[in-house]
């Protein structure tokens, strides 16, 4: 049985772009939300970008789940998946195979902003697994977590190191919206990527066949599209930077020449400085025991803590 709320029109979609645009291309730096790669071409760029030599994360990742779902639904018990940023993929099907192996699970709920992504990996999954009740949410987790299903013993999945592309203050907040709708019986499941050494980081980042430079490229594409701007991609450099004082990744694009850049829907020009760097992404790396600290400060317990063989990245339950 597939059923899907509607928390966000393609309206909601385009007014959110404008307020991120107004708001990233007034401030000094510039930047603008990493959300807004992920158009149609923006995601098959991202995921050409998981099959890299260079990029671990998502390898890593996956070898955790492939060896420990067992665990993970037995330690979860959940009747509940929900999944914040919705996917059809391998990591979604190792955990729903490991519940359904668990005779536990009834229910998926996967989240997404895009109701047509959405739409089709719900009714994907609700092919696969014939049976299970699908209710698929078209909203913002960081604006809507207050209106996703509740019941049951849930096991909430943040996976693919998306809490790493918000910065200390956000990430407080996503973690105690988060907590503030959990029950004793619910369990989140984190992914994170660890702190390594930063020439390996920032190869994850600026690839050498230069996939990552098209993605980043690409949010200047949605501006163009959607707001009637005049980017010219080819005027801007790609730029991987290890922040070693935050511990993070930033993606930047350096406009190689001064230029000034219209924004018709906005009705707005953007002034750039040859060599001025627009942020367009963060992703932070993190330790174990500042992760485990900033749970702690949300209501959330660490219950347990896998890593991959080589420590490169973590994925982790807690509970309230």
């Amino acid at each position: 049985m597939l059923h899907i709320d509607h928390h966000l029109t393609a309206d909601d979609l385009a007014k959110t772009l404008r307020a991120d645009a107004v708001e990233g291309l007034s401030s000094r730096p510039k930047a603008l939300p990493p959300k807004w790669f992920y158009d149609e071409r923006g995601s098959v760029l991202f995921e050409e970008i998981t099959r890299l030599q260079e990029y671990y994360p998502t390898g890593a990742e996956r070898a955790i789940l492939q060896r420990r779902t067992p665990e993970i639904a037995r330690i979860a018990g959940a009747d509940t998946l929900v999944e914040l940023g919705a996917g059809s993929g391998e990591k979604t099907r190792l955990l729903l195979d490991a519940l359904l192996g668990a005779e536990t699970l009834r229910r998926f709920v996967p989240v997404d902003v895009s109701g047509d992504f959405l739409g089709e990996a719900a009714a994907a999954i609700g092919a696969a697994y014939p049976g299970l009740e699908v209710h698929a949410v078209v909203a913002d987790f960081e604006r809507h977590m207050h209106l996703l299903p509740a019941g049951g013993r849930r096991l909430v999945a943040v996976l693919g190191s998306t809490l790493g592309n918000q910065a200390p203050a956000g990430r407080r907040s996503f973690l105690t919206d988060l907590r503030s709708g959990f029950t004793a019986d619910d369990t989140l499941l984190l992914g994170v990527d660890l702190v390594k050494d930063p020439q390996r980081l920032v190869a994850a980042y600026d690839d050498a066949r230069g996939v990552t430079a098209e993605f980043n490229r690409n949010v200047l594409q949605v501006l163009n599209r959607e707001l009637g701007a005049g980017f010219d991609p080819a005027a801007f450099d790609h730029l991987a930077v290890w922040d070693a004082g935050n511990e993070w990744i930033e993606m930047r694009l350096r406009s190689r020449i001064a230029q000034r850049v219209r924004v018709a829907a906005l009705e707005m020009d953007v002034e750039f400085a040859a060599g001025e760097q627009m942020r367009t992404e963060i992703s932070a790396k993190f330790r174990r025991e500042g992760i485990e600290a900033e749970l702690n400060a949300a209501g959330f317990a660490l219950d347990a803590w896998w890593t991959d063989p080589a420590g490169d990245f973590a994925v982790l339950l807690a509970r309230p």
